[in-house]
């Protein structure tokens, strides 16, 4: 579809966007609905984004937050979802009512990815999340409401750790940090969580080592990449069930979609545009 002055905008706004795929999953999305409508990557500073957000909403169209600007975005909209109150973090915006929206789109999409990797919900479970970012704060918040037995972070500056344990929620779930890999050794998880950006890059170092001396059942990767992460490849090979972020992005790009145009989302289409895809960030 050519755009045309009527043409609807949205964008991914953060800092880098240049390696996203969410304009090749979204726009293919948008043809198969037959939607007339656009999807943009545009770099925003810190600075930028208070100003940029609302006037993308404003004009008629809406967007995705990504790093590092998610908890900035959740202070930007004018109107929180009750998930952007919890998390601090807004991933997701349009407009509403004459007013900016904001939700976090994020949290259905881990849900969904630790559901179809576990074959369950994660009720009862054990599991360690790897960081502390606007991502850490999505996946605390999904295994609260599933009702995770208890939930500890491990991030490389432990401040940042402890200010998402102390995070409220749904969920009687323990959250406790770990000051280092150390700490753990020894100890059993049903599940890990990766929501750091190792394995981004190709010389990346894995995001929790292979010989950590931590024992777990499955593992999800919020890195990406058709044919799996590096660290996803090398829990395979141990015989440990682990998954990359594809579906999680796939899930909250189609909850974002039903936001701004009110109908599901192609998912087929979604699926097939990300066919063939280096290994990026789960947006």
């Amino acid at each position: 579809m050519i755009p045309t002055a009527r043409t609807r905008v949205f964008a991914l706004l953060g800092d880098p966007v240049s390696h996203s795929l969410s304009p090749r999953f979204q726009n293919a999305a948008l043809r198969a609905a037959g939607l007339d409508g656009v999807y943009v990557a545009l770099r925003a500073s810190a600075d930028d984004l208070p100003g940029l957000l609302p006037a993308l909403a404003r004009a008629g169209g809406g967007g995705n937050v990504s790093v590092p600007h998610k908890q900035l975005a959740a202070r930007a909209v004018e109107r929180r979802t009750a998930t952007v109150d919890a998390t601090g973090a807004c991933n997701t915006f349009w407009l509403e009512d004459g007013r900016v929206w904001g939700d976090n789109t994020d949290v259905e999409g881990v849900s969904a990815a630790i559901r179809t990797l576990l074959g369950r919900s994660a009720e009862g479970a054990r599991v360690l999340v790897l960081g502390a970012g606007g991502s850490a704060r999505a996946v605390v918040h999904a295994l609260r409401t599933e009702a995770a037995n208890g939930i500890v972070i491990l991030n490389r500056t432990v401040g940042r750790a402890e200010e998402l344990a102390r995070l409220g929620g749904a969920g009687k779930a323990i959250v406790s940090t770990a000051p280092s890999i150390d700490a753990i050794r020894g100890e059993r998880f049903d599940l890990v969580v990766n929501t750091t950006s190792l394995g981004l890059r190709a010389d990346d170092a894995l995001p929790l080592p292979l010989d950590a001396g931590v024992t777990f059942d499955a593992a999800l990767d919020l890195v990406y990449s058709v044919d799996g992460t590096r660290w996803v490849h090398g829990l395979r090979e141990r015989g440990i069930a682990a998954a990359d972020g594809t579906e999680v992005l796939l899930r909250q790009g189609a909850a974002a979609f039903r936001r701004w145009w009110g109908v599901d989302a192609p998912m087929d289409a979604m699926r097939d545009a990300l066919t063939h895809t280096e290994p990026t960030e789960q947006r």
